[in-house]
C-alpha cells in the first residue's frame, strides 16, 4: 500500500456487500511500530481514524475527486 499524505483524497472500499465505497480528506498520517494509520474527514460529514488493510485505499486524483463532489 502506498502511504498517503495530508490533504490526500481517498476512496475506501466498502467492509459489506451492496454498500458504496466511502471518500474523504486525510487530516493527520500516524505512524505506528506496527503500521500507518489515518485521520479522515469523511465525505458523510464524520470523522474517523483507521488504519487500511492491503488493498482497501485508493487513492484519488483530482479529476475523481471532483466527479465524486456532488455539491
Amino acid at each position: 500500500m502506498t502511504t498517503q499524505s495530508v490533504g490526500d483524497r481517498i476512496m475506501v472500499d466498502s467492509q459489506k456487500a451492496g454498500q458504496s465505497p466511502r471518500q474523504g480528506t486525510i487530516l493527520e498520517v500516524i505512524e505506528h511500530d506496527y503500521g500507518t494509520s489515518y485521520r479522515v474527514a469523511w465525505d458523510d460529514g464524520h470523522e474517523s481514524t483507521f488504519r487500511p488493510t492491503a488493498g482497501t485505499v485508493h487513492a484519488l486524483g483530482t479529476d475523481e475527486a471532483a466527479a465524486g463532489d456532488n455539491t
